[in-house]
């Protein structure tokens, strides 16, 4: 049985999803330190035990073990401090999916620093908000053209900065990231006293992507790769000594759900697809060819797979498909059942935490819900004063008893705002304002953002319930449903849409597609506004921005 596993959990294996939640539990030690308890750990008892299998579009690619891992992770340990960075300092990683992001994580977090990880996408402007909000010491980068000119033209505004490092490739004014470490001794000593770390102390920060106002910094201390044992596990049902992957970029908080924490104290093998842009041919086929076990991507690259000729590729080694970052609708599993034979098992939760709901293993998936609560998180729907509501009725989805036992994985507070931080999570439950309802079996099904619900001549309308009826057209790949200004109604539906290949706009396929919602679901909630693009916008998280649709139709929330 997993040894890294069993210390933490005393039982691993459940009889149904009553008895997980019931009895499931997760010992938090005093001083958890991801990198010497997990990683070390498994280097020291399975030295050969594989940890990451990388490749990328060069035709690149590189297999490490924990071994590997750990001895790696202790050289840039010594090179980072070295620099001049120690306990409690921040660096920003910009990485992209490069296997040196994993060796960065582990090694400060083994000098008790603080990691944040940070996207491709990011302008100077954004680069110096979050060097100088965080009081970023150094920055790692991967060796591309338009990130480190990012990264350049920010610095002369970014006064803490100390270090800049790319990874990849050698550039005039950086230092080489895998030439230094490869230099540097790699043993790394535990810290004790003041330089040791306990569970409670900050590892990881994610700036959060808003569509508008400055983005916050969600703060995760040690103890959070304990949480997502629940979501590697127990949702994404990773095996010990197989390849799971999930389709993420390092600058993501889902990175985190999927490609490191519950991943690596379960013992699975990674598996990390380093892609230039997303191709969903070339996704199936590393599907394939690399025999993956488990696998995890968003609603979004379903969809898109679901345009290819799926059946064309052999995707049997996979036992378990999973998804979450946006709501999946319906006929989207539906469709990937009858082409492979699998359900997708869907995931429910945010960057602030671990999955929260999910289709665990005794759950059997039911299309358009997002599954049960997790344990240790006293997950529940609650109305605006704080009371759980009744099956059918909706309620916002609380993460409580915050003052009883804090669960491991949630995050602890916005940094550097004391007043936030006590607004979200300094009562009994932390309130996501997102709004689900629950049958009798206790299955959640998401309505919207709290803030996305439409209402209009007197009803109240739940965005996902009509974009889930859109795409069972097979016209439609992908859209948003958000409100829109009406001088009688007051607000009225709208429905931005992303066409499938062989689709083109038309009055006539308006009308096709407005009298398929009168039929699928009540009438009065079709869109009456269609309006078709070639892309929806999003986060850089892959969410997409219902607000800033809505903001560029005149509503003001």
């Amino acid at each position: 049985m997993n040894h890294v596993l069993k210390k933490y959990c005393p039982r691993i294996d459940f009889d149904s999803y009553e008895d997980f939640a019931e009895n499931f539990r997760i010992d938090v030690p005093a001083d958890f330190n991801f990198g010497f308890d997990v990683v070390d750990e498994w280097a020291r008892v399975e030295p050969g035990k594989r940890a990451l299998v990388w490749c990328d579009d060069a035709g690149e690619e590189r297999t490490f073990t924990f071994a590997d891992i750990s001895r790696l992770s202790n050289q840039a340990a010594n090179a980072f401090r070295g620099m001049g960075i120690g306990k409690g300092d921040v660096v920003m990683c910009i990485l992209r999916r490069r296997w040196e992001y994993w060796v960065c994580a582990v090694a400060l977090c083994k000098l008790g620093a603080v990691v944040i990880p940070a996207t491709l996408q990011l302008t100077k402007k954004d680069v110096a908000y979050r060097v100088n909000s965080a009081d970023v010491k150094a920055v790692v980068c991967v060796d591309d053209d338009y990130v480190c000119s990012q990264v350049e033209a920010a610095l002369p505004e970014c006064p803490s900065i100390i270090g800049r490092l790319v990874a990849g490739g050698s550039r005039e004014g950086w230092v080489d990231f895998d030439a230094l470490i490869a230099g540097e001794p790699d043993v790394f000593e535990r810290p004790t006293g003041e330089d040791g770390v306990t569970s409670s102390d900050i590892m990881l920060m994610y700036f959060t992507s808003g569509t508008t106002g400055n983005p916050k910094a969600v703060e995760h201390n040690f103890a959070h790769p304990l949480g997502h044992i629940i979501t590697a596990k127990y949702w994404q049902q990773v095996q010990e000594d197989k390849l799971h992957m999930s389709v993420t970029d390092s600058g993501w908080a889902k990175f985190g759900w999927g490609k490191i924490y519950g991943q690596w104290i379960a013992g699975a093998t990674i598996f990390a697809y380093d892609m230039d842009k997303f191709v969903p041919a070339k996704l199936l086929q590393k599907i394939q060819d690399y025999r993956l076990t488990t696998f995890c991507a968003p609603p979004t690259m379903y969809r898109f797979m679901l345009q290819e000729d799926v059946a064309a590729y052999d995707l049997s080694s996979v036992e378990n498909f999973a998804t979450a970052g946006e709501p999946l609708n319906a006929e989207v599993t539906l469709a990937w059942e009858r082409l492979t034979g699998k359900k997708i098992r869907e995931g429910f939760g945010q960057t602030e935490g671990p999955v929260l709901l999910a289709t665990f293993p005794w759950v059997e998936p039911r299309p358009g819900s997002m599954g049960k609560p997790s344990p240790l998180l006293n997950v529940k729907l609650l109305d605006d004063d704080g009371e759980e509501v009744a099956d059918g009725e909706e309620g916002a989805i609380c993460v409580t008893g915050l003052r009883e036992a804090y669960p491991p994985g949630l995050f602890v507070g916005y940094y550097g705002d004391e007043e936030k931080t006590a607004e979200a999570v300094g009562g009994n439950y932390y309130n996501l304002h997102d709004m689900a309802w629950r049958d009798s079996d206790g299955y959640c099904f998401f309505v919207g953002r709290n803030d996305d619900v439409i209402k209009c001549s007197g009803y109240r309308i739940g965005p996902f319930e009509v974009e889930s009826a859109l795409v069972e057209h097979p016209a439609v790949v992908e859209c948003a449903v958000t409100a829109a200004p009406d001088p009688i109604r007051g607000k009225v539906v709208k429905a931005t849409i992303v066409l499938a290949r062989g689709y083109e706009p038309s009055d006539e396929l308006t009308r096709e597609l407005q009298n398929h919602v009168k039929r699928t679901t009540a009438p009065y909630k079709y869109p009456r506004i269609v309006e078709y693009t070639d892309e929806l916008p999003k986060t850089i998280g892959g969410k997409i921005k219902r607000k800033l649709i809505r903001t560029n139709d005149g509503i003001e929330d």
